[in-house]
C-alpha cells in the first residue's frame, strides 16, 4: 500500500507539445468506489467534484438517504477533501460527524446510507502549468496560479456559463474580465453587474431594463444591462444576493438568450455569455432554500476556484512589486517584502493592495503600524428624541425610503470623492476602489455628476 496522502508532494516534469516552455505537475490521483441500489461504482477524483443524489452530478448516488447537493469533494497536493453542503443527513470520514475533513488513503466517507471507499489510484493526474506567471490581467508565478491560467485558457474560448468562486480580495472581477479578454468576444461589450451594490426593488430595471411608464419615476425607457452586452460578455458579480424572485427570469435569458424588459410584452432576442462570481456557497445556499438549484446547475457548467492569497505564498514578491509605485526603491522595495511575508492576508489580494500602499506612505515599519489606527471609528450616537445626524439614516422615514436615500447619498459622495480624488480619472478611479470601470461610469450617469 502506498504511503498516507499527507506525505505526498507535487512532481515536476518538462511538459512537450503546445506548452513547450511549461512544466507539468503530477499529482497523486485517487479513486472512490461503492455500491449502492445503481450497483457498483468507480469514480476518479480530481480538481473539484460534487457529490450527491441528483443526476448528473460529478459523483451521483442512488440513494434516497443522500441530499441532491450532498457534498463538495476536493483534490488537494495533500490529498482528497471532503465538504458537507448543509445536507440533511450529514457526511461522515472515517465514522466522524465532519463539516469539512481530509480523507485518508484507504479511509472510507459515510453519506446517507452509502459508504465509500477513497484510494490511491495507479496512473498520477498531470497537471499542466501555463508557460508564464501572466494571464490578461492577472498575476502569478506560483503553481497555483499558473494552473489556473492554463484552465482560464481552456474556458476563455467556450461559450457556456462560468462560475467564478473564491474569498473575497482574491480577483474573481479580474478572472472574468481575462476569460473575456481571451475570448472570441473581446472586442465586443463587457457589461458588469454587482448584485450586492443594487436594491432589490431596482435590480430587475437594472438587469432587464424598463419601458416608459414602468414604475413611478420612469420618464423614459432604458436598456437592461443584459441587452447593453448584446454581442459581448455580461458578468454577474455576486450572484448569491440576487433575490430569489428574479432568479427565475434570470434563468430563462440564460437558456432562451431573450429578455423581456420590466413594463413590456415582447421579448428581445440576446447573443451575450454569461460570467458569475460569488464568495458565498451557492450549493449550501440551494440546500437551504435561498437559492433556486436549476439556477444554481445553470450557472455552475463551468466552475472556476480562485485560490486565496496565503496558498500561494511565492506570488507575494511579485505582487508587491506590481503595487509599489515604479520610481520606489529597492531596498524600501525589499523592506516591504519583508515586513509582509508573514501576513496571513485574510481580505487577498485587496488587503495586501492595502497594505503595500499604506507602506508607501509613512515608510514600511510605520505603515504597518498604521493599521489599527486607519480603522474608522463608530459615530457618536445621537441623543434619544434628539434629531438624526447629518449623513445618517432618518428613522422618521419608512425603512425602505430611508434605506434607497442612504445608499444615493452614499453612492453619490462616494462617486463624487473618488474622482476628485483622482483628477476625474474614471480608469485610475475604478480601479483604486476595486470596481469596473463601466460599472462607475454608470455610477456617474445615475447621479449626472
Amino acid at each position: 500500500m502506498p504511503g498516507r496522502s499527507s506525505d505526498f508532494d507535487l512532481v515536476t516534469v518538462e511538459q512537450v507539445g503546445p506548452f513547450a516552455r511549461s512544466r507539468s505537475l503530477k499529482r497523486p490521483a485517487f479513486e472512490l468506489s461503492w455500491t449502492d441500489a445503481g450497483g457498483d461504482h468507480t469514480c476518479r477524483v480530481t480538481g473539484t467534484q460534487t457529490l450527491g443524489s441528483r443526476p448528473g452530478l460529478d459523483v451521483s448516488l442512488t440513494d434516497p438517504a443522500v441530499s441532491s447537493l450532498h457534498a463538495e469533494l476536493n483534490a488537494r497536493p495533500d490529498g482528497v477533501w471532503v465538504r458537507d453542503l448543509g445536507s440533511r443527513n450529514g457526511t461522515f470520514v472515517e465514522g466522524v460527524l465532519v463539516t469539512q475533513a481530509r480523507i485518508p488513503d484507504g479511509g472510507t466517507l459515510r453519506v446517507g446510507s452509502s459508504v465509500l471507499t477513497l484510494r490511491l489510484g495507479a496512473t498520477p493526474e498531470a497537471i499542466t502549468l501555463w508557460p508564464n506567471d501572466r494571464f490578461g490581467p492577472l498575476l502569478g508565478r506560483s503553481d497555483a496560479m499558473r494552473e489556473l491560467f492554463t484552465l482560464l485558457s481552456k474556458v476563455s474560448p467556450v461559450e457556456a456559463p462560468v462560475l467564478i468562486q473564491g474569498e473575497t480580495g482574491t480577483g474573481k472581477e479580474l478572472v472574468a474580465r481575462a476569460i473575456h479578454g481571451s475570448s472570441p468576444r473581446a472586442t465586443k461589450p463587457y457589461v458588469v453587474v454587482d448584485c450586492a451594490a443594487l436594491p432589490s426593488d431596482l435590480m430587475e430595471a437594472e438587469l432587464f431594463g424598463h419601458t416608459k411608464g414602468a414604475f413611478t419615476g420612469a420618464l423614459s425607457g432604458r436598456i437592461g444591462a443584459l441587452e447593453e452586452a448584446d454581442g459581448g460578455t455580461v458578468f454577474l458579480d455576486e450572484v448569491g444576493e440576487l433575490p430569489l424572485s428574479l432568479q427565475p427570469k434570470l434563468l430563462r435569458a440564460i437558456e432562451t438568450q431573450r429578455v423581456r424588459p420590466l413594463g413590456g410584452n415582447t421579448e428581445r432576442q440576446l447573443n451575450v455569455r454569461f460570467l458569475f462570481a460569488t464568495h458565498r456557497d451557492l450549493a449550501a445556499m440551494v440546500n437551504a432554500g435561498t437559492f433556486r438549484e436549476d439556477l444554481y446547475f445553470r450557472i455552475a457548467v463551468l466552475l472556476i476556484q480562485v485560490p486565496p492569497l496565503r496558498s500561494r505564498p511565492d506570488d507575494l514578491p511579485m505582487l508587491i512589486q506590481h503595487f509599489l509605485p515604479p520610481d520606489t526603491d529597492p531596498t524600501t522595495a525589499a523592506q516591504v517584502v519583508q515586513q509582509l511575508r508573514a501576513r496571513p492576508f485574510a481580505g487577498n489580494v485587496r488587503e495586501l493592495r492595502n497594505w503595500v500602499q499604506r507602506a508607501v506612505a509613512f515608510g514600511p515599519a510605520q505603515g504597518l503600524a498604521q493599521a489599527p489606527a486607519a480603522m474608522p471609528k463608530p459615530a457618536p450616537q445621537a441623543a434619544p428624541g434628539s434629531a438624526a445626524p447629518a449623513g445618517s439614516a432618518d428613522p422618521i422615514l419608512p425603512f425602505k425610503q430611508a434605506r434607497e436615500e442612504a445608499l444615493e447619498r452614499f453612492e453619490r459622495e462616494y462617486v463624487a470623492g473618488l474622482l476628485e480624488r483622482h483628477g476625474g480619472g474614471v480608469a485610475a478611479a475604478a480601479e483604486a476602489a476595486g470596481i469596473d470601470r463601466t460599472y462607475l461610469y454608470r455610477l456617474i450617469q445615475r447621479h449626472k455628476r
